[in-house]
């Protein structure tokens, strides 16, 4: 398998890394959306959040959490964050190893736009039946 988020955590690539724990490393983007954009992976191969173990994902989101404060209390002093995964290619999913971004906000149309849009929205009360079937075998957490 050759995946550069991999090949970051067995040091085979550099990366600015800003904050580690035991299953999660933190490294700030390459290709930065805005100053401190940084980047949050479980060390261990996952291919997405939904297929990340929960255990795996308390590492990763401990360490969102405590990039996010190191930034706002650096002399960067971002007003806001965005938090952002993608899952698969149609969401914008370019390296298909689980990742969560925290991108700094100093402005409302600086680093990370969204744009919304209603595309194909059904029915509220049959979207939340639908949900609700496929919920009660999945019960699990």
């Amino acid at each position: 398998m050759n995946c550069i988020f991999c090949d970051i955590v067995d040091k085979k690539i550099p990366a600015k890394v800003i904050a580690e724990n035991e299953g999660a490393i933190a490294f700030l983007d390459v290709q930065p959306i805005s100053d401190g954009h940084a980047i949050i992976i479980p060390k261990k191969h996952y291919k997405n959040l939904s297929e990340c173990p929960i255990e795996e994902l308390i590492h990763v989101f401990a360490l969102v959490r405590e990039v996010a404060n190191t930034i706002m209390f650096s002399k960067l002093k971002p007003w806001g964050f965005n938090y952002l995964s993608n899952e698969g290619n149609v969401a914008g999913q370019e390296i298909m190893h689980f990742h969560v971004h925290v991108i700094p906000k100093y402005a409302k149309r600086e680093g990370l736009n969204m744009t919304m849009g209603a595309h194909c929205v059904e029915d509220i009360d049959n979207i939340y039946k639908q949900i609700m079937k496929a919920a009660k075998p999945l019960k699990s957490y």
